[in-house]
């Protein structure tokens, strides 16, 4: 057996539970109204092969251009054939990615404990990851928060070998990493700017002596130049650098006005609490009391191992600058009104490195690992359970916390109305008239003569028409001959009336 794999062959098993976490079953939740209209958004973008950046309405395009050659591979070529499995697969591979990143990111936060021997403790901190319920709950989720999260791993990973070794190609990846942070979220600066502070204020050793500003401006350039590119559609459309700007604008216009995302400044600390909600448990409890107690051990305390023994020293300042990072973020994003719960995402793997921290603290005590490795084990079971709940169980529920504001499974049941209905009426459109309707053009797509109105046109009669509570009243005066009413759900609170003609029409 090679080092290599002596070395890393539990991270692979690791990476693999992972893989299977994010990719079974992709299809069986119902598509969240933000994953229908990007999904929607991909599907013209594989039918045409244009697309221009929205600064209003969308994110970065990492998402879109990640997701054509998996759809090519599956053999889909347009929107109609487009499916909830191939664009789903984009963030499971990109959350199965990040959880190897976080092993390789820790490694020298916490060491073998000999020379040459798995890196027990940052593996589990992958495996933490791995299976932390918003982890796999958002890596089978069509948005671009996955995404943005291992492009940040990727970045810090390749920022932490600049700064250790002072090579420039490492400069010039870190400055590929940003510019993908960019090019998927016009948030990306904010979690620059928190490792920035987090490595200043923990005073990081570097050892290597080199041209910083020669580095930097490298790295700069190799930024700006990623999310140019994509921005611009590879050249094709160089209004979206500009609209890149524009979108911070849009930003703090959204920020400063209500949006009714406003949550409480205790929002995120609760998910990794103890809750009940509708008569289900949510709790991370085990999991948040070991990261409290790797946060303390980080900025409070020292281990003075010496490497003559078993273990080899960990890097105190690289691990409080996790530790400050993860404190940092956390206030940034609880003083924020502006809060959904997929932002969440970006705590766990901080987390994960500091609740690996103690236990690799404790494993090193006299038969520390006799309490080590149970409470490992406790916690990952624990953290399985609460997954398995959230993301296969209950993965729509509204009692869910991670399903927010979801589609009701009623949406499932649109298509296959809307197809009976053409094909006893062919020579009909389907008419939408609502304002609220995604995610039905997901669920619609490819069927001819679909219509959307906002208010009731002149005419409305039509195959099948779906309408919101709303604009009912107002249809029905416009319709010849007799319709058969059912409601169905949209989403928490919205539902709409689905109209077709009566057999004797």
């Amino acid at each position: 057996m090679s080092d290599f794999v002596r070395r890393w062959w539990p991270l692979a098993l690791v990476a693999l539970a992972a893989l299977w976490l994010r990719t079974n079953q992709l299809s069986r939740r119902p598509m969240h109204a933000d994953e229908a209209n990007q999904a929607v958004k991909t599907g013209e973008l594989l039918e045409t092969g244009r697309y221009a950046f929205d600064p209003r309405d969308h994110h970065g395009p990492t998402l879109y251009f990640s997701t054509l050659p998996i759809a090519w591979i599956r053999g889909e070529s347009t929107l109609a054939e487009l499916s909830e499995t191939t664009v789903r697969l984009v963030p499971a591979l990109f959350g199965t990615a990040g959880v190897v990143l976080l092993a390789f990111l820790a490694v020298p936060l916490m060491p073998a404990r000999r020379p040459g021997r798995p890196p027990w403790a940052a593996i589990l901190a992958a495996a933490f990851l791995a299976f932390s319920p918003p982890a796999v709950y958002y890596s089978r989720y069509y948005v671009q928060e996955t995404l943005l999260v291992t492009f940040t791993l990727a970045t810090l990973l390749c920022a932490a070998r600049w700064w250790q070794s002072g090579r420039i190609s490492w400069a010039a990846c870190t400055g590929i990493g940003i510019g993908l942070m960019q090019a998927t979220k016009s948030s990306a600066p904010l979690f620059l700017i928190l490792a920035f502070i987090a490595v200043m204020a923990a005073r990081m050793r570097r050892p290597a002596t080199w041209s910083v500003w020669r580095h930097l401006g490298l790295g700069l350039l190799t930024a700006l130049l990623t999310c140019s590119v994509l921005y611009s559609s590879f050249g094709t459309h160089l209004q979206g650098i500009t609209d890149a700007f524009a979108a911070y604008l849009h930003g703090a216009e959204r920020l400063a006005g209500e949006t009714g995302h406003e949550k409480p400044w205790w929002y995120y600390l609760r998910m990794f609490g103890w809750f009940r909600e509708g008569g289900l448990t949510w709790h991370q409890l085990a999991f948040s009391m070991l990261a409290i107690a790797g946060l303390l051990l980080a900025l409070f305390g020292r281990d003075r191992v010496e490497a003559s023994g078993t273990t080899l020293p960990a890097d105190d300042s690289a691990l409080r600058a996790v530790a400050l990072y993860s404190v940092l973020l956390m206030a940034a994003l609880s003083l924020i009104d502006y809060k959904t719960p997929w932002h969440v995402v970006h705590l766990v793997p901080g987390l994960a490195i500091l609740a690996a921290a103690a236990l690799a603290w404790l494993g090193r005590r006299r038969a520390g690992l006799l309490v080590a490795v149970p409470i490992a084990a406790i916690v990952l079971v624990n953290l399985h359970q609460q997954t398995r709940l959230a993301a296969f169980l209950r993965s729509a529920d509204a009692r869910n916390p991670y399903a927010y504001v979801h589609s009701s499974p009623d949406v499932l049941k649109f298509r296959p109305l809307a197809e009976q209905a053409l094909a006893a009426s062919p020579q009909q459109p389907i008419r939408v008239i609502s304002a609220e309707y995604w995610p039905l053009p997901w669920y619609l797509r490819g069927l001819p003569d679909v219509g959307y109105w906002a208010q009731p046109p002149a005419e409305c009669d039509g195959a099948m028409l779906v309408v919101s509570l709303e604009n009912i009243e107002a249809v029905r005066p416009r319709l010849h001959g007799s319709y058969t009413e059912r409601i169905l759900g949209l989403r928490p609170g919205v539902l709409l009336v689905v109209l077709t003609p009566t057999a004797d029409r």
